[in-house]
């Protein structure tokens, strides 16, 4: 897995919540945090890619102790400065290897960060480095989105997402590597700016194998965290991988 510091450092970090606001509006986290809150159970829990602690601060505050593994200081730098943030504990790593000697009761990766790892290979690390510190019972949890194929038109490798008079957004799709790239185009006091940030997609059965290579069976899957029916119309998905035992 790259280093995703060098996609969200100092400057991605410094307006990181404001321009993911709708992502932190109550409507949006209080479902998260329910749903992880009860997987949980008794704690603790692990979140892959815990950034300025978007879901670990408010599920910390339900009582269930969180443990955030991050590659990027500056994001890790934001979740200290907030309200409990030192009272969560978190470590600098990559979450496909970093191995922590603690063992929990939930491992959890949200927001489609199961795509920041693109290989596959690393991937299936980050299913067996989830298993690897789950206690027997614990579960995994993962919120990514469907792949956007759909949006493509014929020939097309393209989908626009933003259009407006200063913001442009795409998504561009490589099917033969099933790759894609989020591309952010910006107009500031007539300054340009671009950033693109590299993922790859997985499929919902391609995520189901690389957990049953790490000893992980499927125990639910979701349209999202209020629990809808997962359909062939659904844009996204949370799933939850079991781990035998307990």
């Amino acid at each position: 897995m790259r280093d995703t510091d060098d996609y969200f450092g100092e400057q991605v970090a410094a307006s990181y919540d404001e321009s993911s606001a709708a992502m932190f509006e109550p409507g949006v986290v209080d479902p998260a945090v329910t749903f992880l809150a009860e997987s949980a159970e008794d704690g603790p829990a692990l979140e892959f890619g815990i950034g300025t602690g978007r879901i670990a601060l408010p599920l910390a505050a339900r009582g269930v102790p969180v443990h955030g593994i991050d590659t990027s200081p500056a994001m890790l730098a934001r979740l200290r400065a907030k309200a409990g943030g030192d009272e969560i504990a978190v470590t600098v790593g990559d979450f496909a290897s970093t191995k922590l000697t603690s063992r929990f009761s939930l491992v959890y990766l949200v927001f489609n960060t199961i795509m920041n790892v693109t290989t596959q290979a690393g991937q299936v690390a980050c299913f067996r480095n989830a298993a690897a510190h789950l206690r027997p019972g614990g579960r995994f949890v993962v919120e990514v989105m469907m792949p956007g194929l759909r949006g493509l038109a014929p020939g097309r490798n393209t989908v626009l997402s933003r259009a407006g008079s200063s913001k442009w957004a795409y998504d561009e799709y490589d099917i033969a590597t099933q790759t894609m790239s989020s591309n952010y185009l910006e107009v500031v006091e007539g300054r340009g700016s671009y950033r693109s940030i590299p993922f790859r997609y997985v499929w919902p059965a391609e995520l189901d194998l690389m957990a049953e290579i790490a000893g992980l069976r499927l125990d639910a899957r979701w349209d999202g965290w209020t629990r809808e029916p997962f359909t062939s119309e659904s844009r996204g998905h949370v799933s939850v991988w079991q781990k035998p035992g307990g």
